[in-house]
């Protein structure tokens, strides 16, 4: 089989209608870590520390229980989310180098693991979507 590890995609085809960055908290090593003593989670590969970015998929489609996404960065620094639009608590986000790593989860149901290079804002904003009600 020629792909081994994560799959690089294009943020355009994971997110059409766009992402909004939320939080970006610290992975944390739970072999590692104890209820005293937390210890960051560090890149297999890079050795970097790890990041999780919160984000929300601004599909209109998409179901209430997939909306809301969690990307990992591996950085030496904890990564800044991009300024929120005036007058708005949202946050439009891209990343850089994202990549997606299929499994099944404990349901026995497909589910997706994300990670990227790092976290900016779009070149350009997502056209606003047309809902139903």
């Amino acid at each position: 089989m020629a792909i081994h590890g994560p799959i690089p995609v294009r943020f355009e085809d994971v997110f059409p209608h766009g992402a909004y960055g939320v939080a970006v908290e610290a992975v944390f090593d739970f072999e590692k870590s104890s209820k005293q003593h937390k210890v960051q989670a560090r890149d297999k590969v890079t050795g970097d520390l790890l990041w999780s970015v919160e984000l929300y998929d601004a599909d209109p489609e998409a179901r209430h229980a997939d909306r809301s996404i969690k990307v990992k960065i591996a950085a030496a620094h904890q990564p800044v989310l991009p300024e929120a639009l005036p007058g708005m608590p949202f946050r439009p986000v891209e990343f850089d180098g994202l990549m997606v790593r299929p499994y099944v989860n404990g349901t026995g149901r497909l589910a997706y693991s994300y990670s990227a290079r790092g976290v900016k804002a779009p070149k350009t904003m997502p056209a606003p979507s047309k809902v139903q009600l």
